[in-house]
């Protein structure tokens, strides 16, 4: 049998510690200039359909225990599907917000966290997860900012769920 290659992870910007938006968190342990690639969002890379059956099961892992993220699963291509979660990948606790201060860029098959403004160290990193409007409701935004919309809904999908919000009545 094979062994699985654990990539090395570069985390001379980061610490895991407890968050305030969901239970473990990525901070920064220095400050961080805006553009900076702060880590690569690593895993193994998966065919879609097994990707679709593991983030299956992580869902329904995580509406037993809350403590467990819900989506660990990137899409990368028509085929494939990057699946984040294995411990040593630190990125996979970065928290979505509705004020994020990096964001996620794929190159090739690779998925990088990059400042999209400085950050301060000590300051949580988050990011905009980018979800579309199917099963919002499963998905509750806890990030706390001003702006939070409730959801974890990306950017693009804001003013549909604006439309959305105002025939429901929410």
């Amino acid at each position: 049998m094979m062994k699985k290659r654990i990539p090395k992870v570069n985390t001379k910007y980061i610490k895991v510690k407890k968050s305030k938006i969901h239970n473990n968190g990525v901070f920064a342990s220095k400050n961080i200039k805006k553009g900076t690639k702060i880590i690569e969002y690593v895993g193994e890379i998966v065919s879609k359909e097994e990707g679709d059956k593991r983030s299956e099961e992580q869902f329904k892992r995580s509406r037993k225990n809350k403590s467990e993220g819900s989506v660990y699963v990137y899409d990368l291509t028509k085929k494939y599907d990057l699946d984040g979660n294995f411990k040593w990948n630190p990125a996979r606790l970065i928290n979505h917000s509705c004020e994020p201060n990096a964001k996620y860029k794929q190159v090739g098959l690779k998925i990088f966290i990059i400042a999209i403004r400085s950050i301060k160290k000590g300051e949580e990193i988050s990011y905009d997860y980018g979800y579309d409007l199917d099963d919002y409701k499963d998905h509750k935004c806890k990030c706390g900012k001003e702006k939070c919309i409730g959801y974890i809904i990306g950017k693009n999908y804001r003013k549909d769920f604006e439309k959305l919000r105002k025939k429901r009545k929410y």
